[in-house]
């Protein structure tokens, strides 16, 4: 090839997208470049950590065969699953389960259970943290509190615990020979074991409150920290304008603080709902209710149901992209305006 076919050829490449980001011939372009070549490495990342696994995660959802190879097409795990969350639903859901399933056959209770509790609790949860969050984070950065940097580093501590310490914690306090459950017992002459909130069986009311106190014990501080963060942008002149006013501090904090932390409130619950659905270690743990987390356990080390525990996660994933997608342009929105 010639000279002149050479410069020809380097030229047409350079006319390309491709072509003009690798040679640039303005600073923009340059710029460009820089910013590509610094998200090569998140790119590389999520190829490997996420992309794959996700196509491998969908493929195996819908086969046939999945033990040795991958192989066949079947809807029967998503046919499974709708049908037993929809069964669940109120009033319709006797009909609308039946018309997925087609006969009933499907129909598996303990999926449908596994979601609602997930929704339920994670949603019990979420509020109970942001209120308590709200309350944690306007008394830091409203008030001069004494030792203020020790507080915030006692309210941070559960942040760098794994939930299997955490779930752990909650037994040393309330189980049957934790030190609260023992405290309550002298207190009201019942016995321990009819008060203890770990080591319930499954589904049952201490149980479960064992296990809220788990959770928020987790995603209080998470809470917190992202209110902070909204606080430090709070109008404080629109603030004493209103107490000058005559407002009471309810009333400034009703009219004036809220509306301003409201895109804060609603990220918050976004997150912490986010967490609350992925708490795994707690509840693998303290074992007090059916969850997504624990469910997908139980699917792949006990019953190696690698199709439906697929189809499961992928329902997962859609739903909490999602929700944290509509969640966020809502945020967006409110702060736009």
């Amino acid at each position: 090839m010639s000279t002149l076919e050479e410069s020809g050829l380097r030229g047409r490449i350079r006319e390309t997208r491709p072509g003009r980001l690798a040679f640039p011939a303005t600073e923009r372009g340059r710029k460009r470049r820089r910013i590509a070549l610094l998200a090569v490495p998140f790119f590389a990342l999520a190829t490997f950590g996420a992309f794959i696994p996700l196509v491998k995660m969908f493929r195996i959802s819908v086969s046939e065969q999945f033990l040795y190879e991958v192989q066949g097409w079947t809807l029967e795990p998503y046919r499974q699953l709708f049908a037993s969350i929809a069964a669940f639903v109120p009033v319709v859901g006797t009909d609308l389960s039946a018309a997925i399933a087609v006969g009933g056959e499907a129909v598996n209770p303990v999926y449908g259970r596994t979601i609602w509790n997930s929704l339920w609790f994670g949603a019990v949860t979420t509020v109970a943290s942001v209120a308590l969050g709200i309350a944690i984070a306007h008394g830091l950065e409203k008030y001069d509190l004494p030792r203020k940097d020790m507080l915030i580093t006692l309210i941070s501590f559960p942040i760098s615990l794994p939930g299997i310490v955490a779930a752990f914690m909650m037994i040393v306090l309330f189980g049957q020979t934790g030190f609260l459950t023992n405290v309550f017992a002298v207190i009201t002459g019942a016995e321990p074991v009819d008060i203890q909130l770990t080591g319930q069986p499954s589904g049952t009311t201490l149980a479960i409150v064992g296990l809220f106190f788990g959770y928020i014990y987790s995603m209080i501080p998470r809470a917190t920290l992202l209110l902070r963060g909204t606080y430090a942008e709070v109008n404080t002149d629109a603030e004493e304008a209103a107490r000058s006013l005559g407002a009471t501090p309810l009333q400034t904090f009703r009219y004036v603080t809220l509306p301003q932390i409201r895109p804060g409130i609603v990220g918050a619950l976004i997150l912490t709902f986010r967490t609350a659905l992925a708490i795994f270690g707690t509840v693998l743990v303290l074992k007090s209710l059916s969850v997504v987390t624990f469910r997908f356990d139980q699917l792949v080390g006990v019953g190696y149901e690698l199709n439906i525990a697929s189809a499961l996660a992928s329902v997962f994933f859609v739903f909490t992209v999602l929700f944290t997608f509509l969640g966020l342009r809502y945020t967006s929105a409110e702060v736009g305006r």
